[in-house]
């Protein structure tokens, strides 16, 4: 049936469809049609507290995988994610990963941060929260990004990607919301981030531990997805507040950090800009922050840095905010590619090849030789 390809043709398909998928059917729940609850009865699914029976609360593995697994997936996921990061990467591209992830970072702080200050922190202008900001704008997809710097860029951007696989997860955005004054104690951070941590290490101490853990990556994320749909309303999705706040964070996404990277490359004289292009998009691994930093406000509240009153207002807001991450990750998954062929086409009219090092690009144009590049690059690496 092909299924797999199907999912594959969607932008950031395999975090959006199970989602989606999963919010589908809790939507279905939640109206609680009187012949589905008598179904549900007559093969002797137990009500729940408030009397009403559910496809996703039958209780067993079934519940604790698709409907309260979330958090422990994401953990899995993120442990998994963690053993990727390899820290043994060469100078060029380590210095390209240190400038890319610091910009669009810093890119994402700032617009998180003015937006809140002008609007409100928790529900700004069309909606958007800092945190939704702050979690988009900071994560790329690093799929998108390897596969495009293998077609159009040159080997030392490729290499960046171990740098920037830092950026997955909510490290980054519980990172910023502290700095604006959210109290979030040192054990909130650990409790998050352990699972990165030991995975990191786990993955550079062993190589055979990191090639074993790779493929459980991407098996980890549409399971996850669907728990995390499965406590969402569709609701959150058909309505301006989502859709049109989402693409509005695509297209910041995208135009402010890939602005702020492009900036970043020419401070430090690099010649090529597909790089800073190519990872101005927002990662389906962003979809899960909200959940992590929701989780976090938890044990905050429970060390009394937070009140609970605090604390639920990151809850309130992790569904609407998921849903805007999902919209602003399939948004970017299309235009990032549009703007990297643009790039690449506008700098080869002047001479630039992306595909080259800057020391070979720069013999290149300082001899004024036409370079002979392979049409697809380094051979079109495939990414996520």
């Amino acid at each position: 049936m092909k299924i797999k390809d199907t999912i594959d043709r969607i932008p950031g398909g395999l975090m959006i469809v199970p989602l989606f998928l999963g919010a589908l059917i809790n939507t279905i729940d939640q109206l609680h049609l009187p012949f589905l609850m008598d179904f549900l009865k007559s093969i002797g699914v137990s009500p729940t507290a408030d009397g009403h029976y559910e496809f996703l609360r039958i209780g067993g593995f079934t519940e604790a995988l698709f409907k309260n697994g979330a958090n422990t997936l994401c953990a899995l996921f993120l442990f998994c994610a963690g053993s990727q990061m390899n820290l043994r990467v060469g100078g060029v591209a380590l210095k390209k990963g240190v400038i890319l992830t610091t910009s669009k970072y810093a890119a994402g702080v700032a617009v998180g941060f003015l937006w809140g200050v002008l609007s409100d922190p928790v529900s700004g202008f069309l909606g958007l929260s800092t945190l939704a900001i702050i979690a988009a704008m900071t994560n790329g997809n690093g799929g998108m990004f390897a596969a495009l710097t293998g077609q159009y860029g040159n080997r030392s951007d490729v290499g960046a990607t171990a740098v920037l696989s830092l950026n997955d997860g909510p490290f980054f955005t519980l990172m910023a919301l502290g700095m604006m004054g959210a109290q979030f104690p040192i054990i909130a951070f650990v409790a998050v981030l352990l699972p990165i941590a030991i995975g990191m290490l786990l993955g550079n101490l062993d190589p055979k531990i990191r090639d074993f853990l790779a493929p459980a990556e991407n098996i980890v994320i549409p399971f996850f997805a669907f728990a995390l749909g499965a406590n969402m309303n569709l609701k959150n999705f058909f309505n301006s507040e989502v859709v049109v706040a989402g693409i509005v964070l695509a297209l910041m996404t995208v135009l402010i950090s890939g602005g702020f990277m492009v900036l970043a490359f020419k401070i430090f004289r690099q010649k090529s800009f597909i790089a800073p292009w190519a990872e101005a998009s927002t990662a389906g691994n962003a979809v899960a922050t909200p959940a992590a930093i929701a989780a976090a406000a938890t044990v905050a509240a429970g060390t009394g840095l937070m009140t609970a009153a605090e604390a639920q207002v990151y809850q309130d807001i992790a569904a609407v905010a998921t849903a805007q991450i999902s919209v602003a990750t399939i948004s970017t998954a299309l235009l990032v590619p549009i703007a990297v062929i643009l790039c690449d086409k506008y700098q080869r009219k002047r001479g630039i090849v992306g595909t080259l090092e800057d020391d070979e690009l720069r013999k290149s144009l300082e001899n004024n030789k036409d370079v002979a590049v392979p049409e697809n690059g380094l051979g079109g690496i495939q990414g996520e």
